[in-house]
Protein backbone atom coordinates (compact mmCIF):
# COMPACT_ATOMS: atom_id res chain seq x y z
CA UNK A 1 0.00 0.00 0.00
CA UNK A 2 1.13 3.48 -0.76
CA UNK A 3 2.55 4.45 2.59
CA UNK A 4 0.99 7.87 2.83
CA UNK A 5 -2.41 5.96 2.84
CA UNK A 6 -1.34 3.28 5.30
CA UNK A 7 -2.24 5.22 8.52
CA UNK A 8 -6.00 4.97 6.92
CA UNK A 9 -6.12 1.22 6.57
CA UNK A 10 -8.99 -0.56 8.54
CA UNK A 11 -7.84 -2.20 11.37
CA UNK A 12 -8.34 -5.75 12.51
CA UNK A 13 -11.77 -6.80 13.48
CA UNK A 14 -12.18 -7.00 16.93
CA UNK A 15 -16.01 -6.25 17.75
CA UNK A 16 -19.22 -6.66 16.02
CA UNK A 17 -19.57 -3.42 15.26
CA UNK A 18 -16.92 -0.32 15.98
CA UNK A 19 -15.58 2.75 15.10
CA UNK A 20 -13.33 3.47 11.62
CA UNK A 21 -12.40 7.04 12.58
CA UNK A 22 -14.75 9.39 14.08
CA UNK A 23 -17.38 9.66 11.26
CA UNK A 24 -17.70 5.88 10.21
CA UNK A 25 -19.11 2.50 11.62
CA UNK A 26 -17.54 -0.91 10.87
CA UNK A 27 -19.99 -3.97 11.03
CA UNK A 28 -18.90 -7.45 10.67
CA UNK A 29 -22.13 -8.63 8.76
CA UNK A 30 -22.75 -12.49 9.47
CA UNK A 31 -25.48 -14.77 8.00
CA UNK A 32 -28.03 -15.15 10.33
CA UNK A 33 -27.32 -11.56 12.18
CA UNK A 34 -29.02 -8.92 10.26
CA UNK A 35 -28.89 -5.21 10.61
CA UNK A 36 -31.14 -2.35 10.15
CA UNK A 37 -29.15 0.79 8.74
CA UNK A 38 -30.41 4.20 7.68
CA UNK A 39 -31.45 4.00 3.49
CA UNK A 40 -28.25 6.01 2.16
CA UNK A 41 -25.81 5.53 4.53
CA UNK A 42 -23.49 2.44 3.09
CA UNK A 43 -20.97 4.11 1.82
CA UNK A 44 -18.26 0.55 1.04
CA UNK A 45 -18.45 -2.72 2.09
CA UNK A 46 -16.58 -6.46 1.85
CA UNK A 47 -17.57 -9.73 0.81
CA UNK A 48 -21.31 -10.78 -0.03
CA UNK A 49 -23.93 -7.96 1.60
CA UNK A 50 -27.54 -7.75 0.26
CA UNK A 51 -29.71 -4.75 1.04
CA UNK A 52 -33.75 -4.54 1.00
CA UNK A 53 -35.61 -1.09 2.01
CA UNK A 54 -38.47 -0.54 3.77
CA UNK A 55 -38.35 -4.54 4.76
CA UNK A 56 -41.58 -6.15 6.40
CA UNK A 57 -40.38 -5.80 10.15
CA UNK A 58 -39.86 -2.02 9.55
CA UNK A 59 -43.70 -1.78 7.98
CA UNK A 60 -45.11 -3.32 10.47
CA UNK A 61 -43.96 -1.00 13.12
CA UNK A 62 -44.48 2.25 10.47
CA UNK A 63 -48.38 1.40 10.53
CA UNK A 64 -48.34 1.89 14.27
CA UNK A 65 -46.36 4.96 14.65
CA UNK A 66 -48.49 7.59 13.13
CA UNK A 67 -46.05 10.10 14.04
CA UNK A 68 -43.58 11.04 11.86
CA UNK A 69 -40.91 9.43 13.69
CA UNK A 70 -39.75 6.79 11.73
CA UNK A 71 -36.72 7.33 9.16
CA UNK A 72 -36.21 5.21 6.07
CA UNK A 73 -34.63 1.99 7.32
CA UNK A 74 -32.86 -1.01 5.11
CA UNK A 75 -32.14 -4.69 6.27
CA UNK A 76 -28.52 -5.77 5.36
CA UNK A 77 -27.81 -9.35 5.73
CA UNK A 78 -24.58 -11.28 4.44
CA UNK A 79 -21.17 -12.11 5.36
CA UNK A 80 -18.60 -9.34 5.23
CA UNK A 81 -17.55 -6.12 6.45
CA UNK A 82 -19.83 -2.93 6.08
CA UNK A 83 -18.90 0.74 6.52
CA UNK A 84 -21.95 3.35 7.19
CA UNK A 85 -21.42 7.03 7.64
CA UNK A 86 -23.71 10.12 7.52
CA UNK A 87 -22.68 13.08 5.48
CA UNK A 88 -19.54 13.06 7.61
CA UNK A 89 -20.84 13.49 10.98
CA UNK A 90 -19.48 12.07 13.90
CA UNK A 91 -20.39 8.09 14.89
CA UNK A 92 -20.57 7.48 18.03
CA UNK A 93 -20.94 3.12 18.84
CA UNK A 94 -23.13 1.63 21.38
CA UNK A 95 -22.99 -2.18 22.42
CA UNK A 96 -26.52 -2.06 24.60
CA UNK A 97 -25.21 -5.30 26.74
CA UNK A 98 -29.24 -5.68 27.98
CA UNK A 99 -29.83 -2.41 28.48
CA UNK A 100 -32.11 0.48 26.34
CA UNK A 101 -31.61 3.97 25.08
CA UNK A 102 -33.65 6.28 23.41
CA UNK A 103 -32.77 7.89 20.15
CA UNK A 104 -33.73 10.68 18.29
CA UNK A 105 -34.57 9.20 15.00
CA UNK A 106 -32.71 11.62 13.05
CA UNK A 107 -29.69 10.71 14.74
CA UNK A 108 -29.74 7.08 14.57
CA UNK A 109 -27.82 5.18 11.75
CA UNK A 110 -27.82 1.47 12.88
CA UNK A 111 -28.78 -1.16 15.04
CA UNK A 112 -28.97 -5.35 15.26
CA UNK A 113 -32.10 -6.43 13.57
CA UNK A 114 -32.68 -8.99 16.60
CA UNK A 115 -32.82 -5.88 18.80
CA UNK A 116 -36.38 -5.05 20.64
CA UNK A 117 -37.69 -1.34 19.00
CA UNK A 118 -40.26 1.12 18.44
CA UNK A 119 -41.44 4.44 18.57
CA UNK A 120 -43.04 5.80 21.80
CA UNK A 121 -43.91 9.20 23.29
CA UNK A 122 -41.64 11.29 25.64
CA UNK A 123 -43.44 11.69 28.76
CA UNK A 124 -43.77 14.67 30.54
CA UNK A 125 -43.49 16.85 27.74
CA UNK A 126 -47.15 17.18 26.27
CA UNK A 127 -47.58 20.99 27.89
CA UNK A 128 -44.54 22.56 26.18
CA UNK A 129 -44.59 20.92 22.71
CA UNK A 130 -48.48 20.58 21.76
CA UNK A 131 -48.96 16.37 21.88
CA UNK A 132 -45.23 15.59 23.45
CA UNK A 133 -42.02 14.76 21.86
CA UNK A 134 -41.31 10.96 19.86
CA UNK A 135 -38.29 8.99 20.46
CA UNK A 136 -37.58 5.83 18.89
CA UNK A 137 -36.73 3.14 21.81
CA UNK A 138 -34.18 0.11 21.26
CA UNK A 139 -33.27 -2.09 23.71
CA UNK A 140 -31.93 -5.62 24.55
CA UNK A 141 -28.34 -7.40 23.56
CA UNK A 142 -26.84 -6.13 20.55
CA UNK A 143 -25.25 -2.82 19.21
CA UNK A 144 -26.36 0.29 17.94
CA UNK A 145 -24.61 3.11 16.16
CA UNK A 146 -25.76 6.83 16.44
CA UNK A 147 -24.70 9.72 14.76
CA UNK A 148 -23.99 13.65 16.16
CA UNK A 149 -23.37 16.68 14.23
CA UNK A 150 -19.62 17.23 15.96
CA UNK A 151 -18.43 15.39 19.05
CA UNK A 152 -20.82 14.87 21.06
CA UNK A 153 -20.71 14.81 25.11
CA UNK A 154 -22.17 12.00 27.18
CA UNK A 155 -23.33 12.86 30.68
CA UNK A 156 -23.95 10.91 33.57
CA UNK A 157 -27.08 12.39 35.67
CA UNK A 158 -25.45 10.37 38.54
CA UNK A 159 -28.62 9.36 40.24
CA UNK A 160 -28.84 12.18 42.28
CA UNK A 161 -31.33 15.27 43.02
CA UNK A 162 -30.01 17.29 40.04
CA UNK A 163 -31.16 17.52 37.42
CA UNK A 164 -29.20 17.63 33.78
CA UNK A 165 -31.04 20.38 31.72
CA UNK A 166 -30.45 19.75 27.57
CA UNK A 167 -32.22 22.04 24.73
CA UNK A 168 -33.77 19.72 22.55
CA UNK A 169 -32.08 21.09 19.36
CA UNK A 170 -28.91 19.34 21.22
CA UNK A 171 -30.37 16.49 22.29
CA UNK A 172 -28.95 12.82 20.72
CA UNK A 173 -30.52 10.01 22.73
CA UNK A 174 -30.87 8.99 26.42
CA UNK A 175 -31.40 6.39 29.08
CA UNK A 176 -35.42 5.43 28.72
CA UNK A 177 -35.11 5.02 32.93
CA UNK A 178 -34.44 8.53 33.18
CA UNK A 179 -37.30 10.87 34.67
CA UNK A 180 -37.63 13.67 32.03
CA UNK A 181 -39.80 17.12 32.36
CA UNK A 182 -40.01 20.31 30.80
CA UNK A 183 -38.93 23.30 31.89
CA UNK A 184 -39.85 26.79 30.67
CA UNK A 185 -37.78 29.56 30.83
CA UNK A 186 -39.16 32.98 29.88
CA UNK A 187 -36.36 35.29 30.69
CA UNK A 188 -34.39 33.60 28.60
CA UNK A 189 -36.33 33.35 25.54
CA UNK A 190 -33.72 34.90 22.98
CA UNK A 191 -30.73 33.07 23.93
CA UNK A 192 -32.12 29.07 25.08
CA UNK A 193 -33.04 27.33 21.95
CA UNK A 194 -32.38 29.48 19.06
CA UNK A 195 -32.59 26.31 16.80
CA UNK A 196 -36.02 25.98 17.30
CA UNK A 197 -37.99 28.79 18.82
CA UNK A 198 -38.43 27.28 21.69
CA UNK A 199 -38.02 28.67 25.36
CA UNK A 200 -37.48 25.40 27.17
CA UNK A 201 -35.44 22.29 28.02
CA UNK A 202 -35.57 18.88 28.85
CA UNK A 203 -34.76 18.15 32.33
CA UNK A 204 -33.38 14.42 33.17
CA UNK A 205 -32.91 12.76 36.80
CA UNK A 206 -32.25 9.48 37.94
CA UNK A 207 -29.80 6.98 37.09
CA UNK A 208 -28.47 6.99 33.26
CA UNK A 209 -26.65 9.11 31.01
CA UNK A 210 -28.01 12.48 28.07
CA UNK A 211 -25.98 12.18 24.82
CA UNK A 212 -25.95 15.89 23.77
CA UNK A 213 -24.20 17.12 20.08
CA UNK A 214 -22.63 20.31 19.67
CA UNK A 215 -24.91 21.19 16.69
CA UNK A 216 -28.30 22.57 17.41
CA UNK A 217 -30.00 22.60 13.66
CA UNK A 218 -33.42 22.45 13.98
CA UNK A 219 -33.65 19.60 11.57
CA UNK A 220 -31.80 17.75 14.04
CA UNK A 221 -34.44 18.21 16.95
CA UNK A 222 -36.61 15.35 18.17
CA UNK A 223 -40.52 15.40 16.14
CA UNK A 224 -42.86 17.35 17.75
CA UNK A 225 -46.63 16.62 16.61
CA UNK A 226 -49.30 19.28 17.31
Amino acid sequence: MNQPLAGFAPAPVSARMENHGNHMAKIAMQTGNDLFARVGSMVAYEGFVQYEPNPPAVRQIAKDWMTGEGAPLMKCSGDGLLYLADYGANVVVINLNGDGISVNATNLLAFDAHLTWGVERVKGLAKFAGQGLWNTKISGQGWVALTSRGKPIVVDCGGGEDETYVDPDALVAWSPNLKVKGKRSFKAQSLIGRGSGEAYQMAFSGQGIVVVQPSEDSTDRLRVRG
